[in-house]
C-alpha cells in the first residue's frame, strides 16, 4: 500500500477515534430507564454512499447457480440490472463498460433500508438454570480499552422490553456495575465508582498508524464479580487489577438494595453485550464492548468473600451453574461450557479468538501449545462476519452464460451502485487456455479501505479502540467497484477482450477450496494486478501447478505476501494477522498465530515461501505519484527469451507513456525485485528493470534493519521493478511484471503499445504447445 494511501488511512482512523462519556447512576439508585438510553445503536450511517448500495451471497457462481443480492436504501425504489463488466479506457472518463444481460431479475424494485448492526459477542441460548431469581454471583476477567464510551455489557441475561433479568456492565463513568430488574420492571443498579483502566491506551497514538507491543502485556486486566445476596438485600461489586500498582487498588463495594430477586428474563444470555430491544420486532444488541473478556461464570448463589478470593487466585470455579472456557475449541465459534450443565454458546460477528488471556506468561507464543493462557476473547463495537440482511432479489445464471466478472447495478435517481460476483466455468471444466485469477482475498481485504461508515472496516483499519482488525467478510457491503485492484484488474479483462482472446474467470476462493484441479485444465494462468493475500491451500497448488508444467503471468505486484486463512472453505471470512511487515498495524507478539487455522501469520517470506521462490521477484517498494518506463537488461537478448521481445527495439523503452491510474509510466506503485539470496531460482533471468524513482517511493520496512535516510528511491538501489523470466522443469514458467500499474498501461494508444506488445507476446506463447526452451 502506497504512503499517500496510508497518510489517507491515518486521518481516517482518527477522524474515528474519539468517543463520547455519559455521567451514569448512583450507587444503589432505582432507574426508570431502557439501557438503550445509555448506549449508542449500532447502525449505519448516514452518506451518499449508503443511501443505495448492497451485496451478493457469494462472489463466485457457475452457470445454474443463483445469487442472491440483499440492497439497502433510503429511496422509494431502485432498478436491479445484470451487466457484464470491463473498464473504460479513456484517461477523461474513467468508469465501467457494461454489456447488459437479458434476465428475469432485471427490473424495479422497492426500496428499504436494512440497519448494518456491528458489534461482536457471544450468546448462549436460554436456559431454566440461567433465569437467576434468587442470590447469584456473576465473575470474570476484563480488559476493556474503552472504559469511558459508554454503557458496555460483560454477561447480561437482560430483557429490555421488560427491565427484567440481571447484567454485569461497564458503567458511563468507567466503572463496573451490577443492574437487576424485578418482575415489575423495577430496575437497580449498582456501581464501584471506580473507573476501570484503558488496557490500551498507546494504540490511539496512530503513529504511522502501526500499533505498539503494549498490547502483548497483562496490564489492563481486572477480575470482576458481582454477588446478589437477596436475603440480605445487598449487592457486592469486586474490582480487582491484576496488575497491583500504586494507584491500581482493589475496590469491594457492597450496597443496599430494593429488589427483592431478580426477574425472569427469557432472552439468550449475552457476553460483551446487552439486549437494547426485544420488543416483538427484531431484537437489537446494544452496548457492545470494546476489550477482552476471559473465563467467565455464572453460580446460583451469593459467593463468600474468601470463595470470591479463591477464584481471584485462579480457583477452580466448583458447582458453578456455567463455566465458559474460551480457550477450548478456538478455531471455531464454539463457546464451551465446562459446567456440568453444558450451556455452550457461540461468537456472533466474529471477535478476535487466540488472545492472550488474564494469565499470559510470555513464556510460549503459540497458542496451540499453552492454551490455558490464551483464553481471551477480543470484542469490538465494530466487528462484523455478516450484516444478515433481508434478500431483495436474486439471479440465477443461465447454462450458457460465458465466465466473467459481473454485477447487478443497481440505480434509483441519479445514484447508482454496482454489485460484483464472478462466473467461472463449471466445477471440473475448462472453456479456454487462459484463465484470469481474481485476486478476491485482496478485493476483501481492501474494501472499504476509504470507508466512510466507521463499521464498515477493511483489512487495513483500526476498531473503534485502535487495535488492528483481523478478519473481513464479503456478506455486508463493501466499496467493490472502489476497492484496491479491482479497478486496474478490469484493464486487463477489457485488454483481453479487445485481443480477442478467450479467458475462464477463476477466484482466489475457488483456488483455496480446490487446489490444483481448479488450475490444471489451463494452458496459462494470469493473476491480477495486486494478489497480495495467499492461503496455505493456495500457495501448494500454484507452487504444483508450476511443477507439472504450469505457466503463470504474475501481472502485478506485492504479491504472495501475506499469509491468509479461512476457518472453512466456504467461509465468507478471511483472516491476516500482520507482523514484521510493511503495514498499518502490527499484531501483538502473542497473537501472531491465525485462531481459524493455528498457523502463523505475517509474511510468508518468514514461512519460508518467500514469493521470489515461486516467482521470482517480491515487494521491494511502494510510492505514489510519476512512475517509470523499464529498460530491456542484457539477458533480455538471450534466445530462450526474445519471444517476449518480439517488435521492441534494443534501447526501447517499455511504458515510456501516460498511464490510466499512476500519471505515467508502467512501473509505479508497488513494486517488486528478483533477490537471489531471497530464494529467486538460479536459472531466473531479469529482462527488463525500472529504475530512477523519486524519493516518493520508499524501500520496504522489513528490510530495513536499522533505520537511515537512505530508503528513498533516488539513493536507494533496491527501488526498482524488476521483469522476470523463469523457467519451470516440465514446459512450466513464469513472466513477473514486478509491478501493481503494468494494466494500467495496457490500453494506451489504442492498445498498440510497448506493454501491451510484451503482455500479448508472452500470453501467445505460454498459449502453445510448442516448448519454451531453445537450443543454445
Amino acid at each position: 500500500m502506497t504512503i499517500q494511501r496510508l497518510v489517507r488511512h491515518i486521518l481516517l482512523i482518527i477522524g474515528f477515534a474519539a468517543y463520547l462519556g455519559a455521567s451514569g447512576a448512583l450507587l444503589g439508585e432505582t432507574l426508570p430507564w431502557s439501557p438503550s438510553s445509555q448506549s449508542p445503536q449500532s447502525t449505519i450511517a448516514k452518506d451518499d454512499w449508503t443511501k443505495l448500495t448492497g451485496y451478493a451471497d457469494r462472489f463466485s457462481a457457475e452457470p445454474g447457480d443463483t445469487v442472491k443480492f440483499m440492497v439497502s436504501t433510503e429511496l422509494p425504489h431502485f432498478r436491479a440490472d445484470t451487466v457484464r463488466l470491463s473498464t473504460s479506457v479513456d484517461p477523461k472518463n474513467l468508469g465501467f463498460k457494461d454489456e447488459l444481460v437479458d434476465s428475469p431479475a432485471n427490473h424495479e424494485y422497492p426500496g428499504r433500508r436494512q440497519a448494518l448492526n456491528a458489534g461482536s459477542y457471544v450468546m448462549v441460548p436460554d436456559a431454566p438454570v440461567l433465569r437467576l431469581t434468587g442470590s447469584f454471583t456473576i465473575q470474570a476477567w476484563v480488559a476493556p480499552s474503552t472504559p469511558h464510551k459508554g454503557v458496555q455489557g460483560i454477561v447480561t441475561k437482560w430483557s429490555a422490553s421488560e427491565h427484567k433479568g440481571y447484567a454485569l456492565v461497564i458503567e458511563n463513568d468507567g466503572s463496573l456495575g451490577l443492574w437487576i430488574g424485578d418482575k415489575n420492571g423495577h430496575v437497580v443498579d449498582a456501581k464501584t465508582a471506580q473507573p476501570l483502566r484503558d488496557f490500551l491506551p498507546a494504540s490511539r497514538d496512530f503513529e504511522l498508524g502501526v500499533l505498539t507491543s503494549q498490547m502483548a502485556t497483562n496490564q489492563g486486566w481486572y477480575f470482576v464479580a458481582a454477588t446478589f445476596d437477596a436475603a440480605a438485600g445487598t449487592i457486592t461489586l469486586y474490582e480487582q487489577p491484576v496488575t497491583n500498582w500504586p494507584e491500581d487498588d482493589t475496590r469491594v463495594v457492597t450496597t443496599k438494595v430494593s429488589v427483592k430477586a431478580a426477574g425472569e428474563s427469557t432472552m439468550p444470555l449475552l457476553m460483551a453485550a446487552f439486549w437494547d430491544r426485544n420488543d416483538g420486532k427484531d431484537a437489537l444488541t446494544g452496548g457492545h464492548l470494546n476489550g477482552k473478556i476471559d473465563s467467565p461464570r455464572v453460580f446460583n448463589r451469593a459467593l463468600s468473600r474468601g470463595e470470591i478470593d479463591a477464584l481471584a487466585r485462579g480457583g477452580a470455579p466448583m458447582n458453578a451453574t456455567a463455566a465458559w472456557d474460551f480457550s477450548a475449541d478456538i478455531e471455531s465459534r464454539k463457546v464451551t461450557d465446562t459446567s456440568a450443565n453444558k450451556l455452550n454458546g457461540e461468537t456472533v460477528n466474529m471477535p478476535a479468538r487466540a488472545m492472550m488471556g488474564y494469565n499470559w506468561s510470555g513464556r510460549e507464543l503459540r497458542f496451540s501449545l499453552a492454551r490455558a493462557e490464551y483464553g481471551a476473547i477480543y470484542f469490538h463495537d465494530d466487528d462484523m462476519d455478516d450484516a444478515r440482511w433481508k434478500m431483495d432479489f436474486e439471479f440465477t445464471l443461465p447454462a450458457t452464460l460465458k465466465s466473467g466478472i459481473y454485477a447487478a447495478r443497481i440505480r434509483s435517481g441519479d445514484r447508482e451502485d454496482r454489485i460484483p460476483f464472478f462466473v467461472r466455468p463449471k466445477k471440473g471444466s475448462a472453456t479456454a487456455r487462459i484463465a484470469f485469477l481474481a485476486p478476491t482475498f485482496s478485493y476483501l481485504a481492501y474494501g472499504n479501505y476509504t470507508s466512510e461508515v466507521p463499521k464498515l472496516l477493511s483489512l487495513y483499519s483500526s476498531h473503534s479502540d485502535g487495535s488492528g482488525v483481523f478478519y473481513t467478510s464479503r456478506l455486508r457491503p463493501i466499496r467493490f467497484p472502489y476497492s484496491r485492484t479491482f479497478e486496474e484488474d478490469l484493464y486487463l479483462i477489457d485488454w483481453l477482450e479487445a485481443k480477442g482472446l478467450p479467458y475462464d474467470v477463476i477466484t482466489d476462493d475457488d483456488l483455496n477450496a480446490e487446489g490444483t484441479s481448479l488450475l490444471a485444465p489451463y494452458k496459462v494462468i494470469i493473476t491480477g494486478s495486486h494478489p497480495e493475500y495467499w492461503s496455505t491451500p493456495m500457495m501448494d497448488a500454484m507452487q504444483s501447478y508450476l511443477d507439472k508444467g504450469g505457466r503463470l503471468m504474475y501481472l502485478g505486484g506485492n504479491g504472495f505476501y501475506w499469509v491468509t486463512s479461512k476457518d472453512s472453505p466456504d467461509s465468507a471470512v478471511i483472516e491476516v494477522r500482520r507482523n514484521h511487515g510493511t503495514a498499518t498495524w502490527v499484531a501483538a507478539p502473542g497473537e501472531y498465530f491465525h485462531s481459524t487455522t493455528g498457523e502463523t501469520g505475517g509474511l510468508w517470506r518468514y514461512r519460508g515461501r518467500p514469493p521470489q521462490q515461486m516467482v521470482g521477484v517480491g515487494f521491494t517498494a511502494q510510492g505514489s505519484g510519476r512512475g517509470r518506463p523499464f529498460l530491456r537488461q542484457p539477458a533480455s537478448f538471450d534466445p530462450e527469451v526474445a519471444f517476449i521481445f518480439d517488435g521492441i527495439g534494443h534501447n526501447e523503452k517499455i511504458g515510456d507513456f501516460p498511464s490510466l491510474v499512476n500519471e505515467y509510466g508502467a512501473a509505479s506503485d508497488e513494486l517488486d525485485r528478483l533477490d537471489y539470496a531471497l530464494g529467486a531460482p538460479p536459472n531466473a533471468l531479469v529482462v527488463a528493470t525500472a529504475t530512477g524513482f523519486s524519493n516518493k517511493f520508499q524501500h520496504v520496512t522489513e528490510e530495513v534493519q536499522l533505520p537511515d535516510a537512505r530508503q528513498g528511491g533516488d539513493v536507494n538501489p533496491l527501488v526498482k521493478a524488476d521483469m522476470v523470466f523463469l523457467e519451470y522443469p516440465n514446459g512450466g514458467a513464469v513472466f513477473s511484471v514486478g509491478t501493481v500499474s503494468w494494466d494500467t498501461a495496457l490500453s494506451y494508444n489504442h492498445y498498440n503499445n510497448t506493454v501491451s506488445r510484451i503482455t500479448e507476446n508472452v500470453v501467445n506463447r505460454f498459449m502453445s504447445d510448442l516448448p519454451l526452451s531453445v537450443p543454445h
